[in-house]
């Protein structure tokens, strides 16, 4: 077999130094973008060009910049994956009502809307658990304060991603591939709208917008991942619960997105991370991802990221190999299955690894597989837990690559 190559999902542990000086900086006039400094800037190329040698030494082949360079702490951050693009464009002012505060809504046959985060169908069945805190399975998520949609959603971000290229570059061996995220459109325009006519040109205007971040990336010979729960996870936001095929025309919104922001990029640099979000609960209520397969196969992109790893998911490798005999997967898509996951403490025996990663060798060859972790690991597990994790990751995948390796 030939090599496996590895990657992750993106976010990576954070040194204490790096938390503590992001946690310094100061908030710009509109009270949720964080404001940089030279001297802040040189403490994320050299946490930068850390986390990319010990991603090389856990074996990880196409490393990342560990979201260093975006926010991860702000009043109105909801995770540095989402929180960042707050900072990165123009239309958006602080409200009092927001994704986690709102009022529910209520979805009607031919009318899928989304309903707030705490309103989620899975948080209601398990309603004493997530208000357990000794559970430990909520967001963690209280912020009162959010980016609200009130003008046009244009790109400011420039400066922005150019640092964040430029750390992961000089951090990167001549010859090395390396990825960084951003925010697809559909998860981005979840905050609050009061601008646009309609969901879909509020998600068609960030669209327009993150295509010049999008550009830069892959303009610099980086991959570019894009972050897109949204694909999966509304599933759970939407109450009362919808038919598949509404559910589907509602991701199908979400996937053209996508496909208008990246129109005319190389697709073999494009790789789209779906999940059904990170944080630590019951996850009753997440679709089947065969449910959403023939949707989410539309986007051209050269690859795909999902969970593969976790209790609820690990058993659809299945769904995958039935998409594969229908002939729903593109020749050409490389898969990118988690093989060590987020939720769990528990670290991943190298054989279970190599066993999770034959799964999908299987079914489309080891030259279109790539192995990563379900989600990103940053915040989600210990950071010892979270590089043995990686080890694992690395260890596994040269198992699975050995000509006489007993996996089964």
């Amino acid at each position: 077999m030939t090599e496996i190559r590895t990657t992750t999902a993106g976010s990576l542990p954070r040194t204490q130094a790096l938390l503590e000086a992001n946690a310094a900086r100061p908030f710009a006039d509109d009270g949720f973008t964080l404001q940089s400094t030279p001297e802040y800037e040189e403490l994320i190329g050299a946490a930068v060009a850390d986390v990319v040698e010990r991603q090389r030494r856990a074996g990880i082949t196409q490393p990342g910049d560990g979201e260093f360079g975006k926010a991860s702490s702000s009043p109105v951050d909801y995770g540095a994956w989402w929180g960042y693009s707050f900072q990165r464009v123009n239309g958006l002012s602080l409200t009092e009502v927001n994704a986690f505060n709102e009022p529910p809504r209520r979805s009607a046959p031919g009318k899928v809307v989304l309903t707030s985060f705490l309103d989620r169908r899975d948080r209601q069945e398990f309603a004493d658990a997530y208000a357990d805190r000794e559970a430990g399975i909520g967001t963690g998520r209280t912020a009162t304060a959010f980016p609200t949609t009130t003008a046009p959603i244009s790109y400011r971000g420039q400066d922005a991603v150019a640092a964040d290229i430029a750390h992961l570059r000089g951090a990167l061996r001549e010859g090395e591939e390396g990825f960084l995220t951003a925010i697809a459109p559909g998860s981005a325009a979840r905050v609050r709208n009061e601008y646009y006519p309609s969901d879909e040109a509020h998600i068609d205007a960030w669209a327009d917008a993150l295509r010049e971040e999008y550009r830069a990336i892959v303009d610099a010979g980086l991959t570019l991942q894009l972050d897109d729960p949204s694909l999966a996870e509304n599933w759970d936001q939407i109450n009362p619960e919808p038919t598949v095929a509404e559910y589907q025309d509602f991701t199908r919104i979400r996937v053209e997105a996508i496909n208008r922001a990246i129109e005319g990029l190389p697709k073999e640099q494009i790789r789209l991370h779906l999940c059904w979000g990170s944080w630590h609960g019951p996850h009753s209520t997440d679709i089947e991802v065969r449910h959403i397969l023939p949707v989410v196969l539309q986007a051209k992109v050269g690859s795909i990221s999902f969970e593969a790893a976790n209790a609820r998911h690990e058993h659809e490798w299945a769904h995958w190999a039935d998409a594969a005999a229908q002939g729903l997967i593109p020749d050409d898509l490389v898969l990118v299955p988690g093989v060590v996951g987020h939720s769990t403490n528990l670290i991943e025996h190298p054989d279970l690894v190599a066993q999770r990663i034959a799964r999908y060798t299987d079914i489309v060859g080891a030259d279109r597989v790539i192995a990563s972790t379900d989600c990103g690991l940053g915040g989600r597990v210990h950071p010892d837990i979270a590089w043995a994790k990686l080890e694992a990751l690395g260890e596994g995948a040269r198992r699975a690559a050995r000509p006489d390796a007993v996996i089964g």
